[in-house]
C-alpha cells in the first residue's frame, strides 16, 4: 500500500473523481438533512463530516453509513471545520486512488490535530485491502471500518470521539449485502441517484483487485430495488443509475431474477423518470436486455460497456477472452436494436504482451465503432493481481503515448458526433441555475453523471427547477460539453 507521508497543510480534507476504469463519483458530501441526537448522554449534538472518495458504488456505501448515524442520533456536519468525527470512506482500486486517499486521511489527522475535529475513522476499500498493514501505516487513524462493518459505524464513531483508539477488526473477505435505513437519502447533491443493485464480482479480470476486496457477486432482491426506487422518487430524485461491479450479471445468484426482470419492475413504478444502466459487461449484455431497454419506457438507451481492449490476444491475458466476440460486435448489435443508443466504454493500454499491433488492433476498433464516451487508462501493475508479475509490459512513457493517441481519436469522433447532433431534439434534466438569466446547468439522456459532460440549456422559464425533464433542441457543442435550447 502507499506510504503515509507528513500532509504538506493542515487544509481541510476535500475529495475528487479517482481514476479508475469506470465512471468516478467522489466528492465530499453535503448534509443530507437537519436530524440531531444526544451523543452517550452528553446534551450536546455529535456531527460527522463525510469525505467519500472513489467510484458511485463507495458514495452508496457512505449513503448507507449517513443512513445508520441520522438513526442512531449523530448528524451529519456541512463542512469538516464543524464535525467532531471526520470520515474518510477511501478507495484503494489503483495506485492513484491509494495515493488520493491517504492524502485525504493525513489532511483530516492534521485538521484534527489542530484542534477540530475529535477523530479521525476511515472507512471503505483500503482498510479492506490492508486491514493487516494500515494501523502501523497510519496510526494517525483514531479507528478503522471495513465493508463488512458499516452498519457499526454509529457506535465507531462515538467511541472515537470519546478518545478510544480502536483496533481495526475487518473480515478477511468481504461477504455483506446492505438494505438503506434510509432509502430516500442519496448524497448525490442534485435530483439523481445511485441504486446499487449489486456487490461483488465474479469475473477474474488478470489486472483488477476488486473480488479481493469486495467479494463474490450477490444481488439485491427485486423488491427491495422497487421499494426504495419508490421513495427515492417521492423525495424528487428523477433519474436513477444502476450500478454494481457488474450491473450485468444482477440476479445470476437469485431464483428467476434477471437485469430485465429489474428494469421491468422498475418501469412499473410509472411516472417521468429516467433509468440509466451503469457498469455492464461486454459479454452479459444479452438480447433480453436490449429487448427491455427498449419496451419499459423510463430505461434510457444508455450503456456503459467497459471492453478493456479489442485484440483477441489482449483479452486473453487479462482472463475476459469470452468477451472478444461480444466486444467484436456489441456497438453495432446494440445500434441495430436501439438506433438511438449512446455507449460509453473504457479501455486499459499499456498490458503486458501489448505490441504495436495490439494497440492498432484497439485503435482502429475504437474508430470503428464511434463510442459516444469513452475513457483510457495506462495500465499499473496491482499488487494481489494476476497481472502483477506478468513480464512483457510496454514502458510506461508508451502506455501513455498511446492513450493520448487513443483518447485524441476519441475527440474526432466526439467533434464529429456533436457536428451531427445540432438541430436534432432531445430532454434535459436540469440540475443548477447558470450564470445567466432563463439558463440551467444541465444533462440530456446521453449524459451520465459526472462523467459525460454537461448540456448548457437557455430559454428556460423564471419557475424552472431542478429535477425537471424539459424538451430540447441541440445548438452546439464544445469539447465534451453540449448547448441546448428550449423547444
Amino acid at each position: 500500500m502507499p506510504k503515509a507521508k507528513s500532509s504538506p497543510s493542515p487544509a481541510p480534507p476535500t475529495s475528487k473523481p479517482s481514476p479508475s476504469p469506470s465512471p468516478p463519483t467522489g466528492k465530499s458530501s453535503p448534509s443530507p438533512g437537519p436530524p440531531t441526537g444526544l451523543p452517550g448522554g452528553s446534551q450536546r449534538s455529535l456531527s460527522v463530516g463525510i469525505i467519500s472518495l472513489g467510484c458511485a458504488k463507495n458514495l452508496v456505501d457512505s449513503q448507507i453509513m449517513a443512513g445508520v448515524m441520522l438513526t442512531e442520533n449523530i448528524t451529519i456536519a456541512t463542512t469538516p471545520e464543524e464535525a467532531d468525527v471526520l470520515l474518510v470512506n477511501t478507495c484503494s482500486f489503483i495506485h492513484d486512488a491509494r495515493e488520493e486517499s491517504v492524502a485525504a486521511i493525513l489532511d483530516a489527522c492534521a485538521l484534527r490535530d489542530e484542534g477540530r475535529p475529535r477523530a479521525v475513522v476511515v472507512t471503505g476499500c483500503l482498510p479492506q485491502r490492508y486491514r493487516q498493514e494500515l494501523a502501523d501505516s497510519l496510526p494517525e487513524v483514531d479507528a478503522f471500518v471495513g465493508l463488512d462493518g458499516l452498519e457499526t459505524i454509529g457506535a465507531v464513531i462515538r467511541n472515537a470521539a470519546g478518545g478510544e483508539h480502536a483496533a481495526a477488526d475487518i473480515t478477511p473477505t468481504s461477504h455483506r449485502l446492505y438494505e438503506p435505513r434510509l432509502p430516500s437519502l442519496s448524497l448525490t447533491g442534485g435530483p439523481f441517484a445511485y441504486l446499487k443493485i449489486g456487490e461483488g464480482c465474479n469475473h477474474p479480470c488478470a489486472f483488477c483487485a476488486i473480488p479481493s476486496i469486495r467479494g463474490r457477486h450477490r444481488s439485491r432482491p427485486i423488491d427491495a430495488l422497487v421499494a426504495e426506487t419508490e421513495q427515492l422518487l417521492a423525495s424528487g430524485i428523477r433519474e436513477i443509475n444502476l450500478i454494481s461491479q457488474d450491473t450485468t450479471s444482477y440476479g445470476r445468484d437469485l431464483e428467476g431474477a434477471d437485469l430485465p426482470g429489474v428494469l421491468g419492475a422498475l418501469g412499473n413504478i410509472g411516472g417521468e423518470f429516467w433509468i440509466r444502466i451503469l457498469y455492464g459487461y461486454p459479454s452479459e449484455v444479452t438480447d433480453a436486455v436490449l429487448d427491455a431497454m427498449g419496451e419499459v419506457e423510463q430505461v434510457l438507451p444508455y450503456l456503459d460497456i467497459p471492453i478493456q481492449h479489442s485484440h483477441p490476444d489482449i483479452l486473453k491475458a487479462m482472463r475476459r477472452a469470452g468477451t472478444a466476440r461480444a466486444v467484436k460486435t456489441l456497438p453495432a448489435r446494440v445500434r441495430k436494436r436501439l438506433p438511438d443508443a449512446t455507449l460509453r466504454t473504457t479501455c486499459l493500454v499499456g498490458f503486458p504482451g501489448e505490441k504495436r499491433e495490439h494497440f492498432s488492433h484497439l485503435l482502429d476498433h475504437v474508430r470503428e465503432a464511434k463510442y459516444d464516451h469513452l475513457g483510457a487508462f495506462a495500465f499499473s501493475p496491482e499488487e494481489g493481481t494476476a497481472a502483477e508479475t506478468l513480464t512483457g509490459r510496454p514502458r510506461p512513457e508508451t502506455a501513455e503515448r498511446r492513450r493520448g493517441k487513443l483518447l485524441l481519436a476519441q475527440q474526432e469522433i466526439v467533434a464529429e458526433r456533436v457536428a451531427q447532433l445540432v438541430g436534432s431534439d432531445d430532454v434535459a434534466l436540469l440540475e443548477s441555475p447558470g450564470d445567466e438569466r432563463g439558463s440551467w446547468l444541465a444533462r440530456t439522456r446521453r449524459q451520465a453523471p459526472d462523467v459525460d459532460g454537461i448540456t448548457f440549456v437557455s430559454g428556460l422559464a423564471n419557475n424552472a427547477e431542478a429535477g425537471d425533464l424539459v424538451p430540447v433542441r441541440y445548438t452546439g457543442g464544445a469539447d465534451y460539453d453540449l448547448f441546448a435550447e428550449l423547444i
